[in-house]
């Protein structure tokens, strides 16, 4: 009988310590809180003087006995792990740290700006920083730092878009994920990173996304899966299992146009089956890359001028101008190629390779323009008026164009030529036939 009254006295005894113990998680001060806000406060002080070893066991108690009190228990816990860690080495601070985060989501998470999501990607931020060796921990912060990021959406942070890539990066190239996996990231973050800087209004915050995206960038070019022949083997059996996925058609050939790989066999096939389906500007002016790659520029010619009656883009429609003008150029059609430089011109006033086609094209005519010697020189007035002019509106050429002024400066007609001919330094005199440009004389030096 006593037996039985002593199990039963301790059967109630631990009821009792539990049901106290759950009372005082409940409570946002806990069980005590004269305690819980004296020690509060003392921990809060040491933090600030980056005392962490004075710190820690006044939070713990703050930490174990109220963690509803507030979310600073949970900031501070951070700094108090970190800064351990820092002092010791010893990784259990980084445990502790992990722990911490846990806690925050439990009793915080659903804070409406600083809530799950955003808690999770600063823990596999955290995670990844100080375990980046132990693959099975950067795989575990790759997971949180995933799972931010479905949950946050368009407010990811720079950062954790740019920590997954890198954590992408280290398991490709371990073998612990695909290179599929890697080039979905890489395409989803870009454009993640795009949108925040095409819609950011703070200068800091665009920065970040342009710094992050260029981590981005790196880091995936670095993971070995970008060439065009590890593309293609991803790729091609997607696309000939799901040939008519436009989602995948687009995602194909922005990853090929983005390495150059417009001459793979994968390229030719995507981007005919996407004319296919949609024969608009994009994809006209995809099949003219391909074969202007392959030196076929009879098609190339004939999909670029498709694409232009299709393009609304006025950027984009100078850039197919621009091609074809450069392969009028290549084939000596320089009429053709003068007028579609124009139109490129036309269209983006301030882009100076337009201007430099239509120098060297001039250049090139010298020899059959006039009759003599003297009247084949003249020819060069032009052509280093068009190099001055693209150096002018365009600072990004520049140094090409000045290498071109002073190459084709040399060959002025010199001081007796133009005296023969009754023509001084300054004149204004107009080169004729298709060229019809006027211009100044000028004496080789």
């Amino acid at each position: 009988m006593k037996t039985k009254l002593s199990l039963v006295t301790l059967v109630l005894l631990l009821s009792s310590m539990f049901t106290v113990k759950a009372q005082t998680l409940e409570s946002k001060y806990g069980l005590d809180s004269a305690q819980t806000v004296m020690k509060a406060s003392l921990y809060s002080e040491m933090v600030k003087q980056k005392n962490y070893k004075g710190a820690i066991n006044d939070w713990r108690y703050v930490y174990n006995n109220a963690p509803k009190y507030q979310k600073s228990t949970y900031k501070n816990g951070v700094k108090i792990m970190k800064g351990m860690y820092k002092a010791t080495k010893d990784k259990k601070y980084i445990d502790t740290l992990m722990m911490v985060y846990d806690q925050r989501i439990k009793y915080f998470g659903n804070d409406r700006r600083y809530g799950t999501g955003y808690l999770l990607g600063s823990k596999g931020k955290d995670l990844l920083a100080y375990r980046k060796k132990d693959l099975t921990a950067v795989k575990e912060a790759y997971g949180y730092l995933k799972e931010s990021i479905k949950i946050q959406g368009k407010k990811t942070s720079a950062s954790v878009l740019d920590q997954t890539m890198l954590a992408s990066k280290i398991l490709v190239e371990n073998g612990q994920i695909q290179g599929e996996e890697v080039v979905d990231n890489y395409l989803k973050f870009v454009d993640m990173a795009n949108e925040r800087i095409a819609n950011s209004k703070k200068p800091k915050t665009k920065a970040g996304y342009e710094a992050a995206k260029g981590n981005i960038e790196n880091n995936f070019f670095a993971a070995g899966v970008a060439d065009c022949e590890t593309l293609s083997s991803i790729f091609t059996p997607k696309f000939e299992a799901n040939p008519t996925d436009m989602e995948l058609l687009n995602k194909i050939l922005k990853l090929l146009n983005r390495q150059e790989c417009e001459a793979s066999e994968l390229y030719a096939k995507v981007a005919e089956k996407k004319y296919e389906l949609e024969p608009n500007a994009e994809a006209a002016h995809n099949l003219a890359k391909m074969f202007m790659r392959k030196k076929d520029f009879k098609k190339t010619e004939d999909y670029l001028t498709q694409a232009i009656s299709l393009e609304e883009n006025a950027e984009a429609k100078a850039d197919m101008y621009f091609k074809l003008a450069t392969i009028h150029f290549s084939q000596h059609r320089l009429v053709k190629a003068k007028a579609n430089a124009l139109k490129a011109i036309s269209l983006r006033s301030n882009w100076g390779q337009p201007y430099i086609l239509i120098g060297k094209a001039y250049a090139s005519y010298s020899k059959k323009y006039g009759k003599d010697a003297f009247e084949h020189q003249t020819v060069y007035w032009a052509a280093v008026d068009k190099f001055i002019k693209a150096k002018k509106v365009d600072p990004d050429c520049a140094a090409e164009a000045s290498g071109l002024i002073a190459t084709y400066s040399k060959y002025f007609p010199n001081q007796e030529a133009a005296f023969f001919v009754g023509l001084h330094e300054g004149d204004k005199v107009t080169i004729g036939d298709w060229i019809n440009e006027s211009t100044t004389v000028r004496i080789s030096k």
